[in-house]
């Protein structure tokens, strides 16, 4: 799974918080904690998705920053839960007519209802004008509840990765599916402190961390 050279990630020795930070943070203290505690237990998170990793821990210190530190085109894990999800190259834009503005614009088919043509037959701006104006719209108006579903999925990814096992495990995702924390933080309450605030600072914030201690 390719991330984002500016994602975070973090680390649970069993419990226990081992480090959160950038990928190359987190996989030198993994590097170190496995050469201490070689039968240990460490499982890595994406701080976006909630998804379990894989660090390339191979080689030196050096070796590992050289690796993971940000680049346009980083590696610096692979997702366990799915498998590679790779796309092919494409063509990235349609070639431009005279007088056609410099858009990006990428030609894929859509597929609508005699009634929806007729509609954008009409609009004065176009049928692709005006198909790219309702996505604007649709996805400013959308941009907040995007956000909060993202972090609720996260937060259930992590949640079901660390904490399957432990009492109040069902209660309390679904707890965090209906946005109701005080419920979540009850059902959570005898939770190892660690993943009870790494639970919430996924779903509701960074400022949650220290809060929920």
């Amino acid at each position: 799974m390719s991330h984002n050279p500016s994602s975070t990630c973090s680390a649970f020795e069993g419990p226990r918080l081992l480090r959160s930070g950038s990928p190359v943070e987190v996989a030198l203290a993994v590097k170190a904690a496995l050469k201490n505690r070689p039968s240990t237990t460490i499982l890595v998170f994406d701080d976006l998705t909630g998804r379990v990793i894989d660090l390339d821990l191979r080689g030196s210190k050096a070796d590992i920053v050289a690796r993971l530190s940000p680049s346009p085109q980083t590696r610096i894990g692979r997702d366990r839960s799915s498998p590679s999800e790779e796309s092919p190259p494409a063509k990235a834009y349609e070639a431009r007519g005279p007088g056609r503005p410099k858009l990006g614009v990428v030609s894929r088919e859509v597929t609508l209802l005699p009634r929806h043509w007729e509609w954008l037959a009409a609009q004065p701006s176009g049928a692709s004008a005006t198909l790219r104006r309702l996505v604007d719209e649709a996805r400013r108006n959308s941009g907040p509840q995007q956000k909060r579903r993202t972090a609720r999925e996260a937060a259930y990814r992590f949640m079901l990765g660390i904490a399957g096992d432990l009492p109040g495990y069902e209660e309390g995702t679904r707890a965090l599916f209906a946005d109701d924390r005080p419920r979540l933080e009850k059902w959570m309450a005898d939770w190892p402190a660690d993943i009870r605030a790494h639970v919430l600072r996924l779903a509701f914030g960074p400022s949650d961390r220290a809060a929920s201690k």
